[in-house]
């Protein structure tokens, strides 16, 4: 079973507008609404590369049932605990000159209702997969991932994290399979930069010193590395393509590696189906399906990815 865990789900309105102008009256030009929440992105793109997932996370208000009616929509399963007070948040993803997002706040969420959603993650077994990823509500503890790993720390499930600092740091000491900071969320967490895909190697490697199994790292036009567990460094270029929308490209390209890993249980090709998912969604107003990373895959000569070495 892959279980994927939204803590802050949305519905998210894209939209463009023209010349977008502060204080004035502004009309789209374009509007498209999607269930949003990295964990979401993730089962859907998911059910579109063929594989099963249950949605799991926290919904309130019509919004909600917006959410889970979408979701449905896309074939993909959910067992959310519905929250008492407040709405689920509306995102609003713009582009004009530049892209600008709007993020809603969330339901207030009780301890009754964290302990349902603890009660369903119980349900976990050896060998399942558990995504966790996107925000956490300011009604949640802070330290809401180290408590949900913690309580399942000793279940024999493979953890898989994209989030960024405390909230990906403190999970480390857990060995989680699979963790997918970008390239801004990497530097951050040691006071740095880091301009190249060469630079993220050292860093990358500390994390799995502090205990992370793989480390994939998006740079998104810059591609991606992966420090995989048996000592290998992958690094490519993303496959070229017309950015068309952002959002949910690096909930895709983790999608697109736990698809890879399940087929064939092979790092580089996890890696090359991963980036490929990404780059998909970049290049598409909707979230990537298999035609469309097919395509890239056949296109894109293998040789974009390498082994830089072993360590």
């Amino acid at each position: 079973m892959i279980a994927t865990m939204t803590l802050n789900p949305s519905i998210d309105y894209i939209i463009k507008v023209e010349d977008f102008k502060e204080g004035e009256i502004n009309r789209t030009i374009y509007e498209h609404l999607l269930p949003g929440g990295k964990g979401l992105n993730v089962s859907i793109v998911l059910k579109n590369l063929g594989h099963e997932s249950t949605a799991f996370g926290f919904v309130s208000g019509f919004t909600g049932i917006e959410i889970e009616r979408r979701l449905s929509e896309f074939g993909v399963k959910n067992d959310f605990v519905n929250v008492k007070d407040g709405y689920s948040r509306i995102n609003v993803k713009m582009r004009s000159k530049c892209e600008t997002e709007i993020n809603g706040m969330g339901p207030k969420i009780d301890e009754e209702e964290i302990n349902q959603l603890f009660a369903k993650l119980d349900g976990l077994k050896e060998n399942d997969i558990l995504v966790i990823s996107g925000s956490v509500p300011v009604s949640l503890p802070k330290d809401i991932y180290k408590q949900i790993l913690d309580r399942l720390k000793d279940k024999g499930i493979l953890f898989v994290v994209d989030s960024s600092g405390e909230l990906l740091s403190s999970v480390l000491e857990y060995k989680p399979f699979l963790i997918k900071p970008n390239n801004l969320e990497l530097a951050e967490l040691f006071n740095t930069e880091l301009n190249s895909r060469e630079d993220v190697i050292p860093y990358a490697k500390k994390l799995q010193e502090k205990g992370a199994r793989n480390v994939l790292v998006s740079l998104s036009e810059k591609g991606a590395v992966l420090l995989s567990e048996d000592g290998k460094v992958f690094m490519s270029d993303a496959p070229k393509g017309e950015l068309v929308n952002s959002v949910g490209a690096g909930d895709s390209m983790l999608a697109g590696f736990i698809a890879g890993y399940l087929e064939k249980n092979d790092y580089k090709y996890a890696f090359y189906k991963g980036l490929c998912a990404g780059s998909a969604s970049a290049f598409s107003a909707d979230l990537a399906d298999q035609a469309a990373v097919d395509a890239l895959m056949d296109s894109c000569p293998d040789g974009l990815i390498f082994t830089l070495r072993n360590y």
